[in-house]
C-alpha cells in the first residue's frame, strides 16, 4: 500500500462512516418533498408550521453541533455518536405517532438534538492519516450529496404509499441500521486526530467571526439553505395544482438532480484550472437568484419549475462542493475545527430560518412570493459575495513537536514559516502541535520534520 493510498482501515472508516452520515440525512431530507403535501391531514395544519417542521431540525443541530463535537471529546466519539443517532430515532418516532403538526413539529426538533455531525468528522479525522484525511471527507461529502438524490426519490414513494408517518418510520429504522454500523463495523480509533484540525472551539469561532472574509463564507451557507428549505415549503404542493400528482414527483426530482451534477462538473474543472473560481462562485449567486426569479413568474408550468429548478441545483451543487474547501484554505492553521465549526452551525441555520421565511410569506401572501422572496436572498447574498477573496491553494499539515517553554514555540514558528512551500505556521504548545498551511508543490515535508526535531 503506497502512501498515496487508503489503507484498509482508512477504507473501512471512510465506508462505514459515509453510511452513517448518508441514512442520517436521507431521514432528515426524505420529509422536504413530502410534509407539505401529506401534512395537510395533520391537525393544526398551515403554511408557517409546515415551514417550522421543514427547519426545525436546523436549529438544534445549530445549537448543538459544536458542544456534541466537544463531548465527544472527552466521553469517546462512538458513545456521542450512538447517543445523537438514538435521539435521532427517538424524534423520528415521535413524529411517526403524531396526529398534530405541532407534534411533528416537536419529533423534528427532537431529531436534529442528535447532531452527531462534528463527531462523524471528527472520528472520521480520528482514523485517517494526515495526508489521506482529504479523501476520507470527500467520501464522506459525496455521500451527503447521494443522500439528497435518494431523498427526492424515497421521499414520494414511501408517502404515497405509508403516508407522513411512514416516512418517519424509515428514518427510525434507518437510525438503528446506523447504530448497528457504527458499533460493529466502524474501527476504534488509537489516535485523536489533532484538535485544532477538527474540534470547534467558542473561544476560536469568537475571533473568526471577525474574519471577512469566513464571514462572508458563513453568511452563504446560511443564506444558501436557507433558500432550499424555503422553496419546499411551497414547492411539492405547487407541482400538484400544475398537475403532477403527488407519488410521481420523483419524476421531475431525479432527472432535474441528476442533469445538475453533470453540468455542474465541468463548471467546477474549468474554474480550477482556469484560475477563475471567484468568477464561477458569482455566477452561481447570480444563477440561484435569476433561476428563483423566473420560477415565481413561471409558478404555473411544470415544464418552466423544471427548468429553474435544474439551473437552481447547478448552482447550488457548486456552491456547495465549494465553499468547504473555501473556508478550509482561508481558515488559520490551527483553527480549521472552529471554522468548519461556525460554517456547520450557520448551515443548520439557514435551514431553520429558511423554514420560517417561506413558511410565514406563504401564509401571508402567494406562492410566487415565496420564490421571489428566495431570489431576494440570493440578491443579498451577490452583495455580501462581492467582495470576496479567492486565496491560493493550499492544504494544512501538523506535525507533532515537544516544547517546552512559550518562547521556544514562538521559535519554531518562525523557523517554520520561512521554508519553501509554508503559507502559514502556527505551534501550539498545549497540543504539542505544529499546523502548517502549504502549497505541495513548494513544499519539502522532511525539511519540515527536521526543523521541528522529528528526523
Amino acid at each position: 500500500m503506497t502512501a498515496s493510498s487508503l489503507n484498509s482501515r482508512e477504507k473501512r472508516a471512510a465506508i462505514s462512516l459515509a453510511s452513517v452520515f448518508a441514512f442520517r440525512m436521507l431521514g432528515l431530507f426524505m420529509l422536504m418533498p413530502v410534509l407539505a403535501i401529506y401534512g395537510q391531514s395533520l391537525e393544526g395544519f398551515s403554511p408557517i408550521w409546515i415551514g417550522f417542521a421543514i427547519g426545525a431540525y436546523g436549529l438544534t443541530q445549530a445549537v448543538l453541533q459544536i458542544p456534541m463535537g466537544r463531548l465527544s471529546d472527552k466521553i469517546g466519539r462512538k458513545k456521542v455518536i450512538v447517543g445523537g443517532l438514538l435521539m435521532f430515532a427517538l424524534g423520528s418516532v415521535i413524529a411517526a405517532l403524531a396526529d398534530s403538526i405541532q407534534m411533528v413539529t416537536v419529533g423534528r426538533a427532537l431529531q436534529g438534538m442528535g447532531a452527531i455531525a462534528s463527531a462523524l468528522l471528527a472520528f472520521a479525522s480520528d482514523l485517517s492519516r494526515d495526508e489521506q484525511r482529504p479523501k476520507v471527507m470527500a467520501v464522506i461529502g459525496m455521500s451527503i450529496g447521494m443522500s439528497f438524490a435518494f431523498a427526492m426519490l424515497l421521499g414520494p414513494i414511501v408517502a404515497a404509499s405509508w403516508g407522513i408517518s411512514g416516512v418517519f418510520w424509515l428514518t427510525a429504522i434507518l437510525a438503528i441500521i446506523g447504530i448497528f454500523i457504527v458499533t460493529m463495523l466502524v474501527p476504534n480509533a488509537v489516535n485523536k486526530a489533532p484538535k485544532g484540525d477538527t474540534l470547534a472551539s467558542f473561544s476560536d469561532i469568537k475571533k473568526l467571526i471577525k474574519h471577512p472574509q469566513l464571514a462572508r463564507l458563513n453568511a452563504g451557507v446560511l443564506l444558501l439553505h436557507l433558500t432550499l428549505t424555503t422553496i419546499f415549503v411551497v414547492l411539492p404542493s405547487q407541482l400538484i395544482k400544475d398537475g403532477l400528482v403527488a407519488d410521481n414527483h420523483w419524476h421531475l426530482y431525479i432527472p432535474v438532480l441528476f442533469l445538475a451534477f453533470l453540468l455542474m462538473v465541468p463548471i467546477m474543472i474549468i474554474a480550477i484550472k482556469k484560475e477563475k473560481e471567484k468568477q464561477a462562485f458569482i455566477g452561481s449567486v447570480i444563477l440561484l437568484m435569476l433561476s428563483m426569479l423566473a420560477m415565481s413568474v413561471w409558478v404555473n408550468s411544470i415544464v418552466g419549475i423544471a427548468v429553474c429548478m435544474l439551473l437552481y441545483f447547478v448552482a447550488f451543487n457548486f456552491l456547495e462542493a465549494t465553499m468547504p474547501a473555501l473556508v478550509s484554505r482561508i481558515a488559520p492553521a490551527s483553527q480549521k475545527g472552529s471554522a468548519m465549526g461556525g460554517y456547520s452551525t450557520s448551515q443548520f441555520l439557514g435551514a431553520f430560518l429558511g423554514g420560517m421565511l417561506g413558511g410565514y410569506v406563504a401564509q401571508t401572501t402567494t406562492t410566487q412570493a415565496v420564490f421571489a422572496a428566495a431570489a431576494l436572498v440570493g440578491l443579498i447574498w451577490l452583495i455580501i459575495a462581492w467582495k470576496m477573496q479567492v486565496p491560493p491553494k493550499s492544504k494544512v499539515i501538523s506535525l507533532m513537536t515537544k516544547l517546552d517553554s512559550e518562547e521556544q514555540a514562538q521559535s519554531l514558528a518562525s523557523l517554520l514559516v520561512a521554508l519553501p512551500g509554508v503559507i502559514e505556521a502556527t505551534v501550539v504548545r498545549d497540543e504539542s502541535r505544529s499546523y502548517l498551511k502549504i502549497n505541495d508543490k513548494e513544499f519539502d515535508l522532511d525539511q519540515a520534520r527536521k526543523v521541528a526535531g522529528l528526523i
